[in-house]
């Protein structure tokens, strides 16, 4: 008889379970497939959108004020003043608007529409008062003063417009077939929006102000026939505004490059612009380094911020900034695009849209040379309390409509 032999079992020792490749592939899959459902909310409910809108946003406003001072800094103390003044002075506005943010971003959407005729009449009343008690910078009067605080209507009421336009549009959407519909009441209101904002000598608010009133009418479903006469009307008009005044034509023709002569002309604020972008590089030529912003270039804490930037952190800097307002296209749209069916949500979310990311593009492009200089701030970067207040408060209003609609995803799941 053979015996096969066996081996002795081993007393003590430690047993080492192995998984199959197979089986870690698999639940590796499952893993990272189940990641993006759960970061959203329940199967992709739309929470990734409030998180990323979220983040964008605080990150975009961080920037911000990290590059007023950096940008500030030097003006401030050439003029005897504290290098921390504006920097300070941005920072409680945007502890205001973060709140004005939080506060909306957890209202329902039945609250966002009452606010829509307040805010209208509000921001109308303030339009008049700027025309009447206003101060003129750089020869635009949109400023109301009190004490050491500023602000700007104008930009509140780009807020109130795309509120009141949901609140009107979403009421006709079937009836704007009929160019009767569309024109009344929306337009009426818009045209005195825009001409108190005009009779100020703000031609950039007022385009700005056109924009959203065309991305309303757009979202709530006009024909795009009738975008073509009211786009002619609105060159029309920016046309007249441009010629009726020496200080826009000399901005459009220095753009044109007519008038570069010298150091001191119309081209002076672009072309150093031009030239902290060049110099900053790959890079840039460090944080706070920046050597446009020793007064060579005016409102260089404002309406050129993205400049400086270029100039200190380079084209890794200003492609960040890029990559961030991308984000918050991104997010916003599929806000947008999830709310098809309640046309509300769908028009006030695309017009506070447009306003942003428009605005943020129309800037960048005036810094770069592609549009001439108009005097617009970049969104939540540029200095300034009201506009930095009513862009957050504007983020707010989408939050609450992405929260709203993974909450109601999730109720029915």
């Amino acid at each position: 008889m053979v015996t096969t032999p066996t081996r002795p079992k081993a007393t003590g020792s430690t047993q080492v379970r192995t998984v199959s490749s197979p089986a870690a592939l698999a639940r590796a899959r499952t893993l990272l497939r189940g990641f993006w459902p759960r970061l959203e909310g329940n199967g992709g409910a739309g929470g990734s959108s409030y998180y990323l809108i979220l983040g964008a946003t605080l990150a975009l406003t961080v920037i911000g004020l990290m590059m007023v001072l950096s940008s500030s800094s030097v003006e401030a103390i050439t003029t005897g003043e504290s290098s921390y003044q504006l920097f300070l002075r941005q920072g409680i506005y945007a502890v205001v608007g973060i709140a004005a943010m939080l506060f909306l971003s957890r209202r329902k959407v039945r609250f966002i529409r009452g606010l829509a005729w307040p805010a209208l009449f509000l921001a109308l009343l303030l339009l008049v008062l700027v025309l009447a008690i206003g101060t003129e910078v750089n020869g635009n009067k949109n400023w109301i003063v009190i004490g050491p605080f500023s602000a700007q209507p104008s930009e509140f009421a780009k807020l109130a417009l795309a509120l009141w336009m949901g609140a009107v549009l979403y009421r006709k959407v079937s009836l704007l077939r009929r160019p009767m519909h569309v024109v009344v009441p929306v337009i009426p209101a818009a045209v005195i929006i825009v001409s108190l904002v005009a009779l100020g000598h703000d031609l950039g608010t007022s385009v700005l102000i056109a924009i959203i009133v065309g991305a309303g009418l757009f979202f709530a479903g006009t024909p795009m026939k009738m975008f073509g006469v009211a786009g002619a009307a609105g060159v029309v008009f920016a046309l007249v505004l441009a010629v009726t005044s020496a200080n826009r034509m000399g901005r459009i023709t220095a753009w044109l490059g007519h008038g570069c002569d010298n150091g001191q002309d119309v081209c002076y604020q672009s072309t150093n612009g031009i030239y902290a972008l060049a110099s900053g590089g790959w890079l840039g030529v460090g944080l706070g380094q920046s050597r446009q912003k020793w007064n060579w270039i005016p409102e260089a804490h404002n309406d050129f911020i993205f400049a400086i930037i270029g100039e200190e952190l380079g084209l890794v800097g200003t492609l960040v900034v890029l990559v961030l307002f991308g984000i918050l296209a991104v997010a916003i749209f599929r806000v947008v695009n999830r709310h098809q069916n309640e046309p509300f949500v769908r028009i006030v979310a695309g017009s506070l849209m447009i306003w942003i990311l428009g605005q943020a593009v129309v800037n960048i492009a005036m810094v770069t040379g592609m549009l001439p200089v108009i005097g617009v701030p970049l969104p939540f970067i540029s200095y300034g309390g009201s506009a930095l207040v009513c862009n957050l408060a504007a983020i707010g209003v989408i939050l609450s409509f992405a929260r709203t609609k993974q909450e109601s995803d999730l109720s029915t799941s």
